[in-house]
């Protein structure tokens, strides 16, 4: 390990997709910690993939260990964070130069890992495969990308299984995308015999069973319409993890739980501290989007320890979408480009892979071949 002890410090809170992107981008630079509960690195992309073939799941988990040559990580939870002092919970406190907010965000089961160690995270993902392979019928509650994906993916697995999506909305994934892309992904999802029930809510709000459960429901509609399901999981609903902001820092969360930053990614009124990915204010909540704020982020790190050069500035690519439905469909909106992207697109640069082996090379683990 180089000797780092002379360097800026920097201490990134969580080891998501913008935390690695980070971390790795400043590890020369600065002497870096990465906190993150985890005991693996989970690539949320690969996620509903796992959950119809366990097999894949494996590759889904990366190790940390690779990730850093000069730094470390460290294996625990951010109690206390001001722009000055970190609080973990094994009581270690860090009192870094700079500080780099990446803690994410949760989201229901399965598309994100539902605890700290890998290992219950996919006995958790096995045991609800085996619930949802003697399921007859799953109903999804979310028309966004989530359950779009999910529903291409159990059609796929089984294509006897029979899968509705029911959501508030008039239409799947809102007004941010194209019309013409919710159209092909609506003909895409009819030609495998997804039913959506849309602009629609649920009498009771959601079923009585737990998601994930196999146990035979039947759930009726505001309008009055009777669906008889024996499995079913909640397919919205983000929330920022933010509550550990102490000090000033506290006073930059907005009421939903979001991290204000301005156009460099730093929280205002402070240089040193920087936000990005789900937990700020930037942007969507996506992968590629955090993987962007985090060169911004490490190079305006950079620029403010070197005292040169002015801050580089994030841009919005706008509404930018990859939407797999199964390995071999979907259909995506990208900037720059008229028209939509079809399945061939979409399978070559994520429904095949789910871009394992990006993730693995930046997280330097070497995938089986």
């Amino acid at each position: 390990m180089t000797e780092v002890a002379s360097r800026p410090t920097v201490v990134v809170i969580g080891g998501g997709y913008g935390g690695v992107n980070v971390a790795k981008a400043l590890d020369e630079l600065a002497a870096v910690t990465l906190v993150e509960p985890k005991d693996a690195f989970f690539h949320n992309v690969a996620a509903l993939r796992g959950l119809v073939d366990p097999n894949f799941l494996p590759t889904a988990f990366m190790p940390y260990d690779g990730l850093l040559a000069n730094g470390r990580v460290v294996r625990d939870r951010a109690l206390q964070v001001d722009a000055s002092k970190v609080v973990l919970g094994s009581g270690e406190v860090l009192t870094p130069d700079f500080v780099v907010l990446a803690s994410g965000s949760t989201y229901p089961f399965p598309a994100k890992a539902s605890a700290d160690r890998s290992d219950d995270s996919q006995d958790h993902v096995r045991s609800t495969h085996k619930a949802l392979t003697e399921a007859h019928h799953a109903l999804l509650l979310g028309g966004g990308p989530v359950g779009v994906e999910l529903a291409g993916e159990i059609r796929n697995a089984w294509p006897d299984k029979a899968v509705t999506i029911v959501d508030v909305a008039d239409d799947i994934l809102g007004d941010r995308f194209s019309i013409e892309l919710r159209s092909e992904l609506r003909r895409q999802l009819k030609e495998i015999d997804v039913e959506l029930v849309l602009g629609n809510a649920l009498q009771e709000g959601e079923p009585p069973t737990a998601p994930g459960e196999l146990s035979t429901f039947t759930v009726t509609t505001k309008s009055g319409r009777a669906i008889t399901a024996d499995i079913w999981f909640r397919c919205f609903g983000v929330t920022p993890v933010s509550g550990y902001l102490a000090g000033a820092l506290a006073s930059a969360r907005t009421p939903e739980g979001f991290i204000e930053v301005d156009r460099h990614l730093r929280v205002p009124g402070h240089e040193n501290v920087f936000a990005l990915g789900d937990v700020s204010t930037a942007d969507a909540k996506m992968a590629g989007f955090a993987g962007r704020q985090a060169a911004v982020v490490a190079a305006n790190v950079a620029a403010t320890i070197s005292g040169s050069g002015e801050l580089e500035t994030y841009e919005s690519m706008g509404p930018v979408i990859a939407i797999t439905i199964g390995p071999e469909g979907g259909a995506g909106q990208f900037p720059g480009q008229e028209g939509i992207a079809g399945p061939e697109m979409i399978a070559q640069a994520k429904g095949r892979t789910m871009m394992v082996e990006r993730y693995a090379e930046i997280l330097g683990v070497t995938q089986p071949s």
